[in-house]
């Protein structure tokens, strides 16, 4: 559902850099006109664009570190065809205006859960959140022991693959980065020679692998809604605690959050 609202008298943030990932993926930096806003990684911003006259609204969790707010947030979002507001933001570029709200939500990392072994699992654009995090923690100088299973259609969809790949190839990296894409035999797959598979499907033999054991470790899902419903009903028949498995479905994520 849409929130109306009336027109702004003026945009409260500016877009000042796009890079598209495909024709369909893209980075958005974000500025806010007034001081930089604080938040906690994970959480995310509600941004804003006129639409024939009124403001459509849709949050977006934020990618950058939370230790860097003298920059601007980055956003990576999804063009969903006939979608309410995405189809408007991809046409707009640096310079361009937008309102923005927030930040919110609760999908954080627990202190109280620092020296357990952590499992992030996402698809798509549910990457976001969890680059975040990463970031955060490098910024604090913590190195926490992660498993990141991130599950696209196609191998040019891995955002963040070259950032990943290096963290988790550094010397004493507690990183173990594991993409995976579920149309291997699709042209636009070839010459991929990673992991394939759904994450629904891989991911019982990545926690065998990498020892992630239902008794210490803390899972973390985030992507569309049937995948973080599968993926909670996988990791309780591991043994996982309710109280263990986060979640951040995206499609309620992305419904309007009304502004202030």
């Amino acid at each position: 559902m849409l929130v109306r609202v009336a027109a702004p008298d003026r945009y409260d943030a500016t877009i000042t850099a796009r890079s598209d990932l495909t024709e369909a993926l893209a980075f958005f930096r974000v500025r806010p006109d007034d001081a930089p806003r604080a938040f906690v990684a994970g959480q995310y911003l509600t941004v804003g664009r006129l639409v024939q006259g009124r403001l459509v609204q849709r949050a977006y969790s934020v990618a950058s570190s939370a230790r860097r707010l003298d920059e601007a947030y980055e956003l990576y979002i999804r063009l969903v065809p006939g979608g309410a507001l995405t189809p408007e933001l991809f046409r707009a570029g640096a310079g361009d205006r937008v309102s923005l709200r927030g930040p919110k939500g609760r999908f954080t990392l627990r202190a109280e859960d620092a020296e357990r072994p952590h499992l992030f699992v996402a698809t798509g654009c549910g990457i976001a959140p969890f680059m975040s995090m990463l970031r955060t923690l490098r910024d604090d100088g913590i190195r926490r022991r992660i498993v990141l299973l991130h599950g696209v259609s196609y191998a040019r969809e891995l955002a963040y693959r070259t950032d990943l790949e290096r963290w988790s190839a550094e010397p004493e990296s507690r990183l173990v980065y594991v993409p995976t894409v579920s149309r291997p035999a699709d042209p636009r797959n070839a010459g991929w020679t990673g992991g394939t598979g759904r994450v629904e499907r891989v991911l019982a033999p990545v926690c065998d692998r990498h020892r992630i054991d239902a008794d210490e470790a803390v899972a973390y899902v985030c992507g569309n809604p049937e995948m973080t419903a599968s993926v909670r009903e996988l990791l309780r028949a591991r043994g996982f605690a309710a109280e263990r498995v986060h979640a951040e479905d995206y499609w309620p994520l992305r419904r309007v959050v009304p502004g202030p």
